[in-house]
């Protein structure tokens, strides 16, 4: 087997330039989100004290198919992105959509997340015009994902060091007042205020099923370090241990903040509408509360769009690798920097449309309705992707000495079956049902599709040129 860790420039120009300090921060960053730092109240609200076992499940449903993807890249760290793995266990029909529908929901996500930062950015400065700060924000990212990828890396280092601190001193300063039985407006703070009263569906089951799909998009980027691999200088030093470290991380960011928050504030008292962290830090005396979260979330938003502007550039060069077609060759070359910088640039273009058909009246429903069946798209990539594992286990690549998912004859089978509960119970919330059906007619579409032209030119019918 090639020795890869040992490879500092890949075959195709791309360069093993992130180092183990980038890759765990990564890793960090994109488990953390802005959802924990602006939407805990309203998820604590609907489902009470009952939300810590929804974090705790889908944070162990979540490690499990870190450690399939881990697996897979463990055992071939030269492909670019983990969907590679689609293609060469699924077939390449699979892969292709499984590319496409990737890119296309990292599109999406990233023009809410561009749309997000200049909100975050008019808290301060009201009167800038929204699409001069998108504008300027994007060309700043782009500039940091074309110039070098350790460049790229240095940025999430310090963009998940911000959010991790603000988690830390949250949790600091919550059992500081939680050991001085701190008073508040409602009582004292306490981690008898988690237990008191406690009903497993305060709002009904149905509020409880909710919260999965919720939560579950709360974690959603995790899989980013499926992408790194290939421009990451030791894959197979590094990967189990970032991996391996995912379940403690969650325990101490999602699911120890959300202790904090609800031993200071009786959960039925927390205001939905505003941030948690927020909340408690007005709480401890800090008046400028809601401006420090306000520069938390805005870097959370940052850090995830330069997430989703690398991860759209590889993925981009990657359909162009797969595709056939003569519109594609362009794509297909790495720049003197090592990166896929046509890539970049195309995806960046198209993350600009966002803001504009936004705040066209007229299509801005439509955008958040195609913004929420990308997110569900996830689901279906995630599950391709376990369908994926299980075949690379069942092929003569499989490598009995690699990093392997733990139980595998257990654990593979209930994270499927999770993945489909989990888009199913999408049917049981209103405004989801729209967006679920979405998704099914983008898989059945595009793959009908598929399947005719593939038919078209196996009978002589399809007179599309294409470049062998």
């Amino acid at each position: 087997m090639q020795k890869t860790d040992e490879v500092k420039q890949n075959s195709d120009g791309t360069r093993r330039e992130l180092t183990n300090r980038h890759v765990s921060m990564i890793a960090l960053g994109g488990t953390i989100g802005t959802g924990l730092f602006l939407g805990a109240s309203n998820s604590i609200m609907k489902t009470g004290p009952s939300i810590i076992i929804v974090y705790a499940v889908l944070g162990l449903i979540f490690f499990l198919m870190m450690r399939a993807i881990g697996e897979l890249m463990y055992a071939d760290p030269s492909q670019h992105t983990f969907i590679s793995f689609i293609s060469k266990y699924l077939g390449h029909q699979a892969g292709h959509f499984a590319l496409w529908t990737y890119w296309l929901g990292v599109i999406f996500v990233a023009m809410a997340e561009l749309t997000a930062v200049s909100k975050y950015v008019q808290f301060w400065f009201p009167s800038w015009h929204t699409w001069t700060i998108q504008l300027v924000v994007l060309a700043l990212l782009m500039c940091v994902n074309l110039i070098a990828v350790r460049l790229f890396g240095e940025t999430e280092f310090w963009f998940a060091m911000i959010k991790v601190t603000a988690i830390v001193v949250m949790i600091i300063v919550g059992l500081g007042m939680v050991f001085m039985n701190y008073k508040t407006p409602v009582g004292h703070a306490s981690f008898a205020n988690i237990t008191r009263g406690f009903t497993m569906f305060p709002n009904g089951w149905e509020s409880f099923v909710a919260a999965f799909p919720m939560v579950f998009f709360s974690f959603q980027g995790m899989e980013f370090i499926g992408i790194t691999t290939s421009e990451t200088e030791n894959p197979r030093k590094v990967l189990p241990k970032v991996i391996n470290e995912i379940l403690l991380r969650i325990l101490i960011f999602y699911i120890g903040a959300i202790v904090v928050i609800m031993a200071i504030y009786p959960w039925q008292s927390l205001d939905p509408h505003t941030s948690p962290f927020v909340q408690v830090f007005e709480l401890a005396g800090l008046k400028a509360a809601a401006a420090v979260i306000n520069f938390v979330v805005l870097t959370a938003a940052a850090s995830a769009l330069n997430s989703y502007m690398y991860s759209a550039g590889r993925h981009f060069y990657q359909i162009a690798l797969d595709s056939r077609a003569k519109a594609f060759k362009p794509f297909r070359k790495i720049a003197k920097s090592g990166v896929p910088a046509r890539g970049v640039m195309f995806s960046a273009a198209m993350i600009l449309l966002g803001p504009i058909l936004n705040s066209l009246p007229q299509i801005s429903d439509a955008f958040a309705f195609i913004t929420s069946v990308s997110s569900d798209m996830y689901i279906i990539v995630y599950l391709m992707t376990m369908l994926a594992h299980r075949k690379y286990r069942e092929s003569k690549q499989f490598d009995p000495q690699g990093f392997l998912m733990p139980a595998y004859k257990v654990t593979s089978p209930l994270v499927i079956l999770f993945f489909v509960a989990v888009y199913i119970s999408l049917f049981t919330n209103g405004t989801g049902i729209l967006p679920a059906i979405g998704g099914l007619v983008w898989t059945a579409g595009f793959l009908g599709i598929q399947y005719l032209v593939k038919s078209m030119h196996e009978h002589g019918v399809n007179s599309i040129k294409i470049d062998e």
